[in-house]
């Protein structure tokens, strides 16, 4: 299982920006593509996932009404739409797949928020 994640950089706050991670190499059809995030000093914490099978969407309490998760099957793509970023955004970004029990990883990108 291979994770490609893009997007992210620089913006400023009230900004948005788009990430996105293509997933290849999932045998089931049966998954989840989350995004994560961690500052530096704070844990990896959960921001948006979405189900591969019925594309229902979760979010963290801190992005509800900001950041939009959305799938795009035929390309196997799970984009995040970030608008209205705050500081408190600035993270590294991460791209998640849990499949048949197990987390696989894409490489973190990184979004900064300027005040």
């Amino acid at each position: 299982v291979q994770l490609q994640a893009s997007g992210g950089g620089l913006a400023q706050t009230g900004g948005s920006l788009r990430l996105s991670c293509e997933a290849s190499g999932i045998d089931s059809d049966d998954y989840v593509i989350a995004w994560f995030r961690q500052a530096p000093g704070n844990k990896r914490e959960g921001v948006s996932c979405i189900n591969r099978r019925d594309g229902i969407p979760l979010y963290a309490d801190s992005v509800k009404g900001r950041f939009t998760i959305s799938l795009d099957n035929a390309k196997n793509t799970v984009s995040l739409q970030m608008n209205s970023l705050k500081p408190e955004d600035t993270a590294v970004y991460y791209c998640g797949a849990w499949s048949s029990l197990k987390w696989y990883w894409g490489q973190g990108t990184l979004v900064t928020v300027s005040s």
